[in-house]
């Protein structure tokens, strides 16, 4: 451990005073990313975390190579048809980033090519290597990568910073020629016209809000591009998309908790958008093109959504087509010719569900399983009578499948190598129940080695995220055997907030109910001490975004429950983010906290669980946090501000930040960056855990 001195960060004492409630925010000036005290700062908390893990290097470099010996680095994606042609992704030993292929659809050739042993097909054409673009670039994102219908040309935009601002350009498929045409500033999603002539795009507006939608004619100047559509209500943010028919190109605006869809004929781009339905406040709906009809998912007196349709021709009443049923969370719904595969939640579980359109019954489509996750993959072939799937399990390795519509019959497509002899029948997953302060029951999915011991002496950690309605369901990490073959259980935490029981389990875990997604952790967290899967000191945290909220927040709440914290791009600084309605964001997540610029009572239940302002002398469990100096979701002025008071206010604590100097949101960009980040984050654990 090193000696080394954490560093102390300057306090400048700044005043902000809301609903006759005045607070002095010392570490304010953290927010002023162009201080050179600022990067000081960062750059000394760096230079002291690495001092203070570097007894774990060794380790750090076990770790990062089992997680490398288990992959297979040479490797390559199920093929996809779309058209002519099956796409495909191939990653290449050595090389950080995937590489975008395409190769002719062979005369009679109805199933996917055998993928070998990661190889190039035979007749290969690369579109894009992230490679060569990435070049020496410390960070590399490719944003939109958008076919043309007619398969000759290909958007395709990319990042080098980590903002998640990016330059669009299109390519010819045919010469392999990188057009003239530049655009910079743009937002993820594209939709291209029926002949390739035209591609509509977005931008966002100094908030990082999507707002416009613009229509680009190929060959032409980007001075001379056209909004097609501008939302200036600052809760909305647009989406653009070409249907799976390529008939029309979706205008989408919605908010948090509403939402509308407009349309224009994918034939004839420079037609006007026709809405299909105007907004009502609380009303969500989603659209999906089949036939002559537009199929709306919406939950318009329906909190767990229903299944509905209006004309293409004249776009009106919506005629129920699924009822709704209350406990089955509808959640997508893809249209084919002849069926609709309908993605649901019901008990805490993901499922397909396939609607025959002949007249022939509906049938789930069942996994052996208890425990597992399912959802669409890539389907991009309107004129089908197959439905590709992902398939998951935290014991089982990502598998694609291919379901065969008439008879529900599957087709194992690949599944995800891990090399070196893995077997999941060493393994364990198991579903526990923990009780809430109200009584709610909390569902925590496990994973373990076989055989480990329920006495309370084994390690856990236990993941959390809890908003947004985002679903932590199950999932296999390579990455995670590393934990688990040491002994560590890993857990996650269903929490309210999330949308793993429905509609109600995300309502009941926002706004002024927020609180209920900590409690909830706490209660699960609680549970597994008491239940013998581990005990307090024995039992690590983990969260990264809003999850980060959460690790901050259980931090204050019950210090005494947790051994350890580990705090990715953390949310910690949230009243002082929602209450700017200047930065990126903040008024669209009004509506999922709360307006505490106008409600007095929303400001008072924020401050009571903001973990920054909440910070009190205690020991509090060892804490890594973890950021990017260019995210722009999570701002890394938020965890800078609350680690440097707790180290003021609590100085007994063990408190550590590592800043990503050259990053975005989700960290490093190339997978071996993104393996050493986590060999990181797992020796740090391990270390905690006395494991190291």
């Amino acid at each position: 451990m090193t000696t080394q001195q954490p560093p102390v960060a300057k306090t400048v004492p700044a005043e902000r005073t809301h609903h006759g409630d005045t607070v002095v925010d010392e570490y304010a000036w953290l927010t002023d990313k162009e201080d050179p005290d600022t990067i000081a700062y960062l750059k000394a908390e760096n230079e002291f975390t690495e001092s203070a893990t570097a007894h774990l290097a060794a380790l750090r470099d076990t770790l990062f190579n089992e997680i490398k010996n288990r992959t297979q680095e040479t490797d390559l994606s199920v093929p996809t048809r779309k058209g002519a042609h099956w796409y495909y992704t191939r990653t290449e030993e050595g090389k950080q980033y995937g590489i975008q292929c395409r190769r002719a659809v062979a005369p009679g050739e109805t199933a996917p090519p055998a993928t070998g042993e990661g190889a190039p097909l035979a007749g290969e054409e690369v579109l894009l290597d992230g490679n060569v673009l990435a070049g020496d670039s410390e960070f590399f994102a490719l944003g939109t990568f958008d076919v043309s219908p007619d398969g000759t040309r290909l958007a395709y935009s990319t990042d080098f910073a980590g903002d998640e601002r990016f330059t669009l350009r299109v390519k010819r498929l045919d010469t392999g020629e990188v057009l003239a045409d530049e655009i910079p500033g743009v937002f993820y999603g594209s939709a291209w016209s029926t002949d390739g002539s035209t591609l509509f795009y977005l931008t966002v507006d100094d908030a990082w809000r999507p707002h416009k939608v613009w229509r680009h004619t190929v060959g032409t100047p980007s001075s001379e591009d056209v909004v097609v559509y501008e939302e200036t209500d600052e809760r909305f943010w647009v989406g653009v998309d070409l249907t799976r028919s390529e008939k029309f190109i979706l205008i989408e605006a919605g908010s948090k908790i509403t939402s509308e869809v407009r349309f224009i004929p994918a034939d004839d781009p420079t037609a006007e958008p026709v809405l299909i339905a105007p907004r009502r406040h609380g009303v969500e709906y989603s659209v999906e093109h089949h036939g002559h009809r537009f199929l709306i998912l919406h939950n318009d007196g329906a909190e767990d959504f229903a299944l509905a349709y209006t004309s293409c021709d004249a776009p009106g009443g919506w005629t129920p087509l699924i009822e709704h049923t209350p406990g089955i969370r509808l959640t997508q719904v893809d249209a084919f010719s002849r069926h609709l595969v309908v993605a649901l939640r019901r008990d805490g579980l993901t499922g397909l569900r396939v609607v025959p359109l002949d007249g022939g019954r509906d049938y789930d489509i069942s996994f052996p399983e208890p425990i597992y996750t399912v959802g669409p993959d890539h389907n991009p072939e309107y004129d089908t009578a197959t439905f590709r799937l992902g398939y998951t399990s935290l014991v089982q390795p990502d598998s694609i499948y291919d379901c065969e519509l008439d008879t529900g019959n599957l087709v194992l497509r690949k599944q995800r190598p891990v090399l070196g002899g893995y077997d999941p029948a060493q393994y364990e997953q198991h579903r526990e129940w923990a009780l809430a302060d109200d009584g709610t029951r909390v569902p925590i999915s496990l994973i373990c080695r076989k055989g480990t011991p329920r006495d309370g002496s084994a390690p856990c950690v236990i993941y959390g995220y809890g908003s947004y309605e985002a679903s932590m369901d199950p999932w296999f990490s390579i990455a995670r055997l590393s934990l688990v073959d040491r002994g560590v259980t890993f857990a996650v935490a269903h929490i309210r907030g999330g949308g793993e029981m429905g509609r109600a389990w995300y309502e009941n875990g926002k706004m002024l109910a927020k609180r209920n997604t900590f409690t909830d952790f706490v209660a699960c967290a609680e549970h597994l001490t008491k239940s013998g899967w581990t005990s307090a000191d024995r039992l690590i945290a983990r969260g990264g975004s809003a999850g980060g909220l959460l690790m901050g927040a259980v931090a204050n709440l019950a210090p005494q429950a947790f051994a350890g914290i580990v705090a990715q791009v953390p949310f910690v600084d949230a009243l002082n983010t929602i209450l700017d309605p200047s930065l990126p964001l903040t008024v669209i997540e009004w509506e999922e906290w709360g307006n505490p610029l106008e409600s007095a009572d929303v400001y008072r239940y924020m401050k009571s669980y903001s973990p920054y302002e909440n910070v009190t002398d205690v020991r509090y469990p060892a804490i890594l946090a973890m950021t990017s100096l260019n995210d722009t979701r999570v701002l890394y002025h938020e965890p800078a501000k609350w680690v440097a008071k707790l180290r003021k206010v609590s100085p007994e604590s063990d408190v550590l930040l590592k800043t990503e100097m050259g990053a975005g949101h989700g960290g490093p960009s190339g997978r071996y960056d993104s393996w050493k980040e986590e060999a990181f984050m797992a020796a740090w654990i391990l270390d905690r855990l006395g494991k190291a």
